[in-house]
C-alpha cells in the first residue's frame, strides 16, 4: 500500500545503518560521512530505493530536535551567559564577515546583488547537527574549540530570524513593509524571553510532579512534551525546531533530573539523528555533479577555504591559541542544514545556482569529518603566533610545585586545596578572559596552549613535582605526557579523561595516574548504595582501592575478575555499629531514651551518647535526648535500619 512507504523507507534506512556503524567503526571514522554517502546511494538519484524525501525530512528534522535537545542539557544558561563574548562577538562577527565576503566575491563575478547576498547568508551558517555531533562523540564540547563552536552556531542559529526577514525583502518586488517586519522580529525575541522567564518558574514544579508519580512512562512522555512543545512554539513565532530544543535542553539542563532526562532520550536521538544525515545525502544530485563536476569541487572547495579563513583570524583576534583556530576553522568550514531551509523560503533569489550551492553544500557536510581529523594533525604542527609571556615573578622560586592545565571546575577545586595547604602551584588557561579575570585576583595564571614545550618551560617543568591536566582533551593529554617526562622524567603526571576506554593509552604513553569520570561517577554510586545497607566503611574502602588499583585495569577488561567482598552474607548478618544525629527538629527531642522503646520496636539498642566532646555509655531509659546528641547504635542491618526509620519519623506522623 502506498500510504506505508514511509515505513520501507525507515527499514532501509536502518538496515543500512548497521552495517555502516560497524565499518566506520572499524576504520575509526565517524559513522556520519558513512550515513550522508549511504543517503546518496540509497536515493532519488541513486539506486532509488528511497523515493519519498519529503517524508523522510520530516523524521530527520525530529532528528535534529533531540540532537539539540541533548547538546542543550550538557550546558546550562549560567554557562551560555558566559560565553556571550563567543557567541556575540565570535558568532556575530562571523556571520557578518562571511555574508559581506561572499557577496563582495559573487557580485565581483557577476551575480546579482540580491542573488550575492543571499547566496552570502546561506554561506554564512554551519551545521550546528553534524559539528555538535562530532564534537559530542569525541567528548569536546566542554574544551576551547568545543565553546567557540558552541557560540558560533548557536548564534548562527539565533540569526536565522533576520535572514528570514531580509530573504522577504530580497525577494519582493514592491514596497517593504518595515513595520511588520520589526514586529516579526520583536515578537520572536519576545518570544525566547517569554519562554525562559516561564520555564525558570514553571519547568522545575513540572518535573517535580512529574518525577514525583513514579511513573516512568508518565516522566517520558511529559519529557517529550516539554520538548516538542517547546520546538513547535519558537517554529510558529519564525524561530526554527532546533532553537526551540536547544532552549528546551538548557532549561531542563538546570534540575537535578537532567541524568534521568538524558537517559530516556537518547535512545530516540541516535535512531533519529541516521535518518538525518541519510535525509541529507539523499538530497544530492548525482547526475548533476557528474555532469558538472569541476563547478561543484571548485565551489566547494572555495566554501570551506572561505569560512576556514575568517574563523581563523577571528579566533586568533580573541587571542585564543592558533591551535585553537585551526580546530575552531576547519570544523565549521562546512555549509549547514538550516542553509537549505533558508533555500526553500527563498529559491527564486537562487535560480540556475540552486544544485550547484546544493551539490557543493552537501559535500562539504560530507567531508567534515575527514576535515576535523586534518585539521588535529595541521594543529598539532603548528606554532604559536604569539609567543607567551612569562607573566610569573622571576624572583620567585618554583620548585616541587603543582602545574594545573586548566581552570574549569576541576582546576578550581584542586588551585583552591593546594592554596590552603600551602603548596605552590600555577595554572596554564588558554581562555583569555579567564586569565584576565584570575590574574586580577591574584592566581598564577598564564595564557598558553599547554601542549607547546615553551609553554610548559614557563610554567617551570623542569623543577615541578606533579603535573595535573584538568582538560578533557584527549590530544593535547597524549602531547603533554611526552613533553612533561622529557623535560622532567620524575614529574608524576596526572591526568583527567572523560571515557575509561582512553585510560589505557595514556598509561602507556607514560601518565601516571588517569582518572575516567565515568567510572568515578560509578564508584560514587555504589559507595551511596552499600552505606545505605550500612557495610562498614573500611570494607566499602578496600572494595573502592580496589577499583582505582593498576588505574580501573579490571574495568578496562571483561577477561579480568576483581577481587569481590569476601563473605558478604556473613557481613550483611553480623552486628554493627552505626550513629545516628539528633538536629533541632527532631520528635523526640525532651525525650527520654526510654520513650523510644528502641528495642522493643526495632531490637536495636542505644549503646552509647555522644554530647559536646563527651561520650555516655550504656545510657539509662531515663536519660533524655537533646539537640545536637550522636546515639550510637547496635545491632543487625534490619535492626538498624528499623532504628533510623523510628528515629526518621516526620512531626505530625503516628510513631
Amino acid at each position: 500500500m502506498p500510504e506505508f512507504t514511509i515505513i520501507k523507507d525507515i527499514v532501509v534506512i536502518l538496515l543500512i545503518s548497521i552495517p555502516i556503524i560497524l565499518i566506520f567503526n572499524k576504520i575509526k571514522l565517524p559513522s556520519i560521512a558513512g550515513f550522508l554517502i549511504a543517503g546518496m546511494i540509497i536515493g532519488p538519484f541513486g539506486f532509488e530505493l528511497i523515493a519519498n524525501v519529503h517524508e523522510i525530512e520530516i523524521m530527520a528534522e525530529i532528528g535534529v530536535i533531540l540532537l539539540l535537545f541533548t547538546i542543550g542539557l550538557e550546558f546550562s544558561l549560567k554557562e551560555l551567559a558566559k560565553m556571550k563574548k563567543l557567541l556575540l562577538f565570535g558568532g556575530g562577527l562571523q556571520v557578518l564577515i562571511t555574508i559581506l565576503v561572499s557577496t563582495s566575491l559573487l557580485y565581483f563575478l557577476g551575480l546579482e546583488l540580491r542573488q550575492s547576498i543571499f547566496l552570502g547568508m546561506l554561506v554564512s551558517l554551519s551545521s550546528t547537527a553534524i559539528v555538535l555531533k562530532l564534537l559530542s562523540d569525541r567528548g569536546e564540547l566542554q574544551t576551547p574549540q568545543g565553546k567557540i563552536s558552541v557560540g558560533i552556531l548557536i548564534f548562527q542559529d539565533l540569526a536565522i530570524v533576520p535572514m528570514f526577514l531580509l530573504v522577504d525583502i530580497l525577494g519582493t518586488t514592491g514596497e517593504i513593509d518595515f513595520i511588520s517586519i520589526l514586529i516579526r522580529l520583536l515578537t520572536a525575541v519576545g518570544v525566547i524571553a517569554f519562554i525562559l522567564f516561564a520555564a525558570k518558574y514553571l519547568s522545575p514544579k513540572i518535573l517535580y510532579y512529574l518525577a514525583r508519580t513514579r511513573i516512568r512512562e508518565l516522566f517520558t512522555v511529559g519529557i517529550i512534551l516539554i520538548l516538542l512543545g517547546t520546538a513547535y512554539l519558537t517554529h510558529n513565532f519564525g524561530l526554527s525546531f532546533a532553537l526551540g530544543a536547544f532552549i528546551a535542553g538548557l532549561i531542563l539542563s538546570e534540575s537535578e533530573y537532567s541524568t534521568q532526562i538524558t537517559a530516556e532520550i537518547i535512545p530516540f536521538k541516535d535512531v533519529f539523528n541516521s535518518i538525518f544525515f541519510v535525509s541529507v545525502g539523499l538530497l544530492l544530485n548525482l547526475n548533476y555533479v557528474i555532469n558538472f563536476p569541476l563547478e561543484v569541487v571548485l565551489s566547494a572547495i572555495g566554501i570551506v577555504i572561505l569560512k576556514s579563513v575568517i574563523i581563523f583570524v577571528l579566533v586568533l583576534s580573541m587571542k585564543y591559541p592558533t591551535r585553537i583556530a585551526v580546530l575552531s576553522a576547519l570544523g565549521l568550514a562546512q555549509i549547514g542544514e538550516f542553509s537549505f531551509i533558508l533555500a526553500q523560503q527563498g529559491g527564486k533569489l537562487l535560480g540556475e545556482y540552486s544544485n550547484v550551492l546544493l551539490s557543493s553544500a552537501i559535500i562539504t557536510m560530507i567531508i567534515t569529518p575527514l576535515l576535523i581529523r586534518f585539521s588535529i594533525m595541521v594543529a598539532d604542527k603548528s606554532k604559536s603566533i604569539k609567543k607567551v609571556k612569562d607573566t610569573l615573578d622571576e624572583k620567585e622560586k618554583f620548585e616541587g610545585h603543582v602545574i594545573i592545565a586548566g581552570f574549569g571546575l576541576n582546576g578550581r577545586n584542586l588551585a583552591r586545596v593546594l592554596k590552603e595547604t600551602g603548596i605552590k602551584y600555577i595554572v596554564i588557561e588558554m581562555n583569555p578572559d579567564t586569565v584576565k579575570q584570575e590574574r586580577a585576583k591574584g592566581e598564577k595564571i598564564i595564557f598558553g596552549d599547554i601542549s607547546r614545550e615553551e609553554v610548559l618551560h614557563t610554567a617551570r617543568i623542569n623543577t615541578a613535582k606533579v603535573i595535573v591536566i584538568a582538560i578533557s582533551d584527549r590530544t593535547i593529554s597524549r602531547k603533554v605526557i611526552s613533553i612533561a617526562k622529557q623535560q622532567n622524567h620524575e614529574i608524576f603526571v596526572l591526568i583527567r579523561t572523560r571515557f575509561v576506554d582512553e585510560t589505557e593509552d595514556l598509561i602507556r604513553l607514560g601518565a601516571d595516574a588517569v582518572i575516567p569520570e565515568e567510572f568515578e561517577t560509578s564508584i560514587q554510586i555504589f559507595t551511596r548504595v552499600l552505606q545505605q545497607y550500612h557495610i562498614p566503611l573500611n570494607v566499602i574502602m578496600q572494595q573502592v582501592n580496589l577499583l582505582r588499583g593498576e588505574s580501573y585495569k579490571w574495568m578496562r577488561s571483561e577477561k579480568a575478575t576483581p577481587k569481590v567482598f569476601s563473605h558478604l552474607d556473613e557481613i550483611l548478618a553480623a552486628g554493627i555499629v552505626d550513629s545516628f544525629y539528633i538536629n533541632e527538629d527532631n520528635i523526640w527531642l525532651g525525650k527520654t531514651v526510654g520513650d523510644l522503646h528502641l528495642r522493643n520496636k526495632t531490637d536495636a539498642t542505644i549503646i552509647a551518647i555522644v554530647r559536646q566532646g563527651s561520650t555516655k555509655m550504656n545510657p539509662s531509659a531515663n536519660d533524655l535526648i537533646q539537640s545536637g546528641d550522636t546515639l550510637v547504635i547496635t545491632g543487625t542491618h534490619k535492626a538498624v535500619d528499623k532504628a533510623f526509620e523510628l528515629l526518621s519519623v516526620e512531626s505530625g506522623k503516628s510513631i
